[in-house]
This record gives structure tokens, C-alpha cells and sequence, in this order.
């Protein structure tokens, strides 16, 4: 089985990257707020029916809502960590330019993830 040439993936695929960085942000910071705002409403309903049941169901429900939410939070890094150790193994990360790849994911307002460049 041959070789495959990576030397320029990063590079070609910059745009998708930092498109695939905005959703990723977004959902970093959507998901928060929808957690909290599902935990409002959720306790609110609990405390106005003023039953005790009630308020340690919302409360289990909250804590696996924040769980997800922190799960999700932190893939892209886990997988980024997981790209950056493999990376330091191969010999062609550096001619690949897998911190192009990061950059894009990870912070997709970085000026080198235009395609203008």
C-alpha cells in the first residue's frame, strides 16, 4: 500500500476547517446557555408544584444536562490532543502543517485560516 501525500491537506482544506471552528464555537457557546436556561425553567416548575420529588428529579436532570454540556465542551480539544500526539509521531506533520489544522478548528478568527493567504 502506498504512501498518501499529506503535504498540503491543511492548507487546501483551511476554509472547511474554519468552517467546522465556527460551528464548533458556536456550539460552545450556545449549549451553556441552553443548559442554563432549560435548568431555569425546569427549576422554576419544580418550586412553584413545591414538591420535594420534584425539585431532586430537576436536579438529577440538571446535573446530566451540565454533564453532556461539559462533555461536548471539551471533544474538540480531546480530539485536537489526540491529532497533536499522533502529529508528534509522524514525520510528515511538519510538512502537513497540522498546526494550520488546529489553528482553523480551534480558533477560527486566526488570520491564517483565510483563504486569501
Amino acid at each position: 500500500m502506498g504512501a498518501v501525500d499529506v503535504t498540503n491537506f491543511c492548507s487546501e482544506a483551511r476554509t472547511i476547517l474554519q468552517f467546522v471552528g465556527w460551528i464548533l464555537t458556536f456550539f460552545k457557546i450556545a449549549i451553556p446557555l441552553v443548559i442554563i436556561a432549560y435548568g431555569m425553567v425546569d427549576f422554576g416548575k419544580a418550586v412553584v408544584a413545591s414538591e420535594d420529588k420534584e425539585i431532586k428529579t430537576q436536579t438529577r436532570r440538571l446535573l446530566y444536562r451540565a454533564l453532556a454540556g461539559v462533555v461536548i465542551f471539551f471533544i474538540p480539544t480531546l480530539i485536537m490532543w489526540i491529532f497533536g500526539a499522533i502529529s508528534e509521531f509522524e514525520k510528515s506533520s511538519t510538512e502537513a502543517n497540522f498546526d494550520l489544522c488546529r489553528t482553523c478548528v480551534l480558533t477560527p478568527w486566526d488570520t491564517s485560516c483565510n483563504a486569501d493567504e
